[in-house]
């Protein structure tokens, strides 16, 4: 098959499937496994973050949202060009990720696979969709995660449980959505503020504060580690504010905000941290 990938959590799974021979194009953002990096890229962003922290990043995304703006310009005609067999999108965050809609109606005539994971169980699930839609076998890689699962969260049970708190951002904090509060109940963490199945939205540090976490997860979307740690450092007053005893700093970009094959391992990342 022809495949174009505008998910990075899709280009991970054809990778993780043995089908990263068939990907003809891909996405600006979609860099794991590092061989993806030989495919052509099909699509840009049409905001210019360079040097702008969580606050400026989240004020600038917002406007062009007031706007009716894109955060993503798709070349459609190159796309075609590539005479695919399959697309594949997403219909779950404009932000995060290209919108299957801003690309259907061009893309028409093309077979297209549209992702929408809300939990754990969906994102495995999409998976599997993927492989079948390719006509490839996906046994082995979906048994060998689910292995994975069921030890780190055997490995998790051995901990006490702990009252904590993830953020998917910083300036604003905003709580666990969809997958991640999957991930925090098989860690041993009970959040309070994560909304299960569902978007996260933007909240007040006052609000994190009157959660009490004994730990708080910092996983900013979209940061690797180092970039989430700067982000930290400079948020240090709020996050002190909070009375956490442990801050545990983690690479969201890569990890927690893909709803992919390594989702299981940010499973076994939180749990190592706990471990701590």
């Amino acid at each position: 098959m022809r495949i174009v990938s505008l998910l990075p959590s899709a280009t991970e799974s054809l990778f993780a499937l043995g089908l990263g021979d068939q990907l003809v194009a891909r996405t600006h953002e979609c860099d794991h496994p590092p061989e993806a990096s030989d495919i052509p890229i099909v699509t840009r962003s049409t905001l210019d973050l360079a040097g702008q922290g969580s606050f400026g990043i989240e004020d600038a995304v917002a406007l062009a949202a007031r706007d009716g703006r894109s955060l993503y310009e798709v070349d459609t005609d190159a796309i075609l060009a590539l005479d695919p067999d399959l697309v594949v999108a997403q219909d779950i965050c404009d932000v995060c990720a290209i919108p299957a809609g801003q690309v259907a109606k061009e893309l028409g005539g093309v077979r297209m696979v549209r992702q929408h994971p809300h939990s754990l169980a969906d994102a495995l699930a999409d998976i599997e969709e993927l492989a079948e839609a390719c006509g490839a076998e996906s046994a082995a890689l979906m048994s060998s995660l689910r292995r994975r699962i069921e030890s780190a969260s055997r490995a998790a049970a051995a901990l006490p449980r702990v009252r904590g708190v993830f953020l998917e951002w910083i300036d604003p904090p905003y709580p666990a959505g969809h997958w991640t509060p999957d991930l925090l109940a098989l860690a041993g963490v009970d959040d309070p503020l994560a909304r299960p199945g569902v978007p996260s939205r933007g909240l007040s540090w006052q609000a994190v504060r009157d959660s009490a976490p004994e730990v708080l997860v910092l996983a900013p979307c979209g940061f690797d580690r180092r970039r989430a740690e700067q982000e930290a450092a400079a948020m240090r007053g709020e996050i002190e504010s909070t009375g956490a005893r442990q801050v545990i700093v983690l690479d969201g970009s890569a990890y927690f905000n893909r709803p992919g094959p390594r989702l299981v391992d940010s499973l076994e990342v939180l749990v190592a941290a706990r471990s701590q």
